[in-house]
C-alpha cells in the first residue's frame, strides 16, 4: 500500500478539524448520521445508476488501486532481471528461459515471455502485448471516472439534504427556539458533500490515474525488453535502450 493517498487525506481532514477548533466549533456537531447516509448513500447509488453490473462487481477492486503500492522502486529491479534474461537467451537460446518462466512474479513479463520462447512472430507478439496494455489502460480509466463522477455527484447531493433540511427549517418558523440547530444541520449535508468530493473521491481518481500512468509506463518497458530478448539483441544495449525509458531521476536511480 503506497501511504501517500492515506496521508493526503488525513492531512486535509487535519486541516479541517484544526480550522474548527481554532475557531471554537465542536468537531463532533458536523457527525450527524442523516446527512451521512444521503452524502455516501446517494453518492454511491447515483454512480452506480450510471455503470454495469460488472462494474459494480469491480468497485472492491478499484478502491485498492487508488491504495496500491508505488511501482517506481520496482522499475530498477524489472531492468535488470530482463538484462539478466537476455544475457541467458544470448548465451544459451531462447529455450532456457522457459524453465524461469514460473517464477517470474508479474504475470505480463510471464505471458510476454512465454510467447517469446513458443517462437511467436514478433509482430504478433508485439500486437499481443499492445492489446493488453491498451485494455489495461481503458480499464484503469473507467475506474478513474467512477470515482471522479462520485466527486461530481456528492456536492449536488449534499444540497438536496441542505433543501430539504431547509424545508423543515420552514416549517418550524412559529418556533424560533429550533430553529438555529435546524438551519445549522440542514447545511451539514452540504458540508460533507463538498468535503468528500474534494477530500476522498476526486483525489482517488487521480491517484487511479496516477498508478494507472507508472503501470501502463512498465509494461511498455517490459514490451521493450522482451522483443529485444526476442530479437537476441545486446544485454547492454537492451539496458540502455530500456533506461532510456525512464524519466530522469528514475534513470539515475536505475544506474546507480
Amino acid at each position: 500500500m503506497d501511504p501517500a493517498t492515506l496521508l493526503g487525506m488525513v492531512m486535509a481532514l487535519g486541516a479541517l478539524l484544526a480550522m474548527m477548533l481554532l475557531e471554537g466549533a465542536n468537531p463532533l456537531a458536523v457527525v450527524l448520521l442523516p446527512p451521512l447516509i444521503l452524502v455516501f448513500g446517494g453518492t454511491f447509488g447515483a454512480a452506480i445508476a450510471g455503470s454495469t453490473m460488472a462494474d459494480v462487481r469491480r468497485i472492491g477492486s478499484w478502491f485498492r488501486l487508488a491504495f496500491a503500492a508505488d511501482r517506481t522502486p520496482q522499475t530498477g529491479r524489472l531492468i535488470a532481471l530482463l538484462v539478466d534474461l537476455a544475457t541467458t537467451a544470448r548465451k544459451e537460446g531462447m529455450l532456457p528461459l522457459e524453465n524461469r518462466i514460473p517464477a517470474l512474479q508479474d504475470p505480463f513479463l510471464r505471458h510476454g515471455l512465454q510467447m517469446a520462447v513458443d517462437g511467436v512472430p514478433l509482430e504478433q507478439l508485439r500486437s499481443v502485448l499492445e492489446g493488453e496494455v491498451a485494455a489495461h489502460r481503458t480499464e484503469d480509466r473507467v475506474a478513474a471516472r467512477f470515482f471522479a463522477k462520485m466527486g461530481g455527484y456528492a456536492p449536488t447531493i449534499g444540497i438536496i439534504g441542505t433543501v430539504i433540511g431547509l424545508v423543515q427549517v420552514l416549517q418550524s418558523l412559529q418556533d424560533p427556539d429550533v430553529l438555529g440547530p435546524l438551519v445549522a444541520t440542514a447545511f451539514v449535508a452540504t458540508l460533507w458533500g463538498v468535503l468528500s468530493a474534494n477530500f476522498i473521491w476526486l483525489p482517488m481518481s487521480v491517484k487511479i490515474i496516477r498508478n494507472s500512468d507508472l503501470r501502463i509506463a512498465q509494461m511498455n518497458l517490459l514490451l521493450e525488453g522482451v522483443t529485444e530478448i526476442f530479437e537476441g539483441t545486446n544485454p547492454r544495449a537492451i539496458r540502455v535502450r530500456l533506461q532510456s525509458m525512464l524519466p530522469p531521476s528514475e534513470a539515475r536511480h536505475s544506474a546507480a
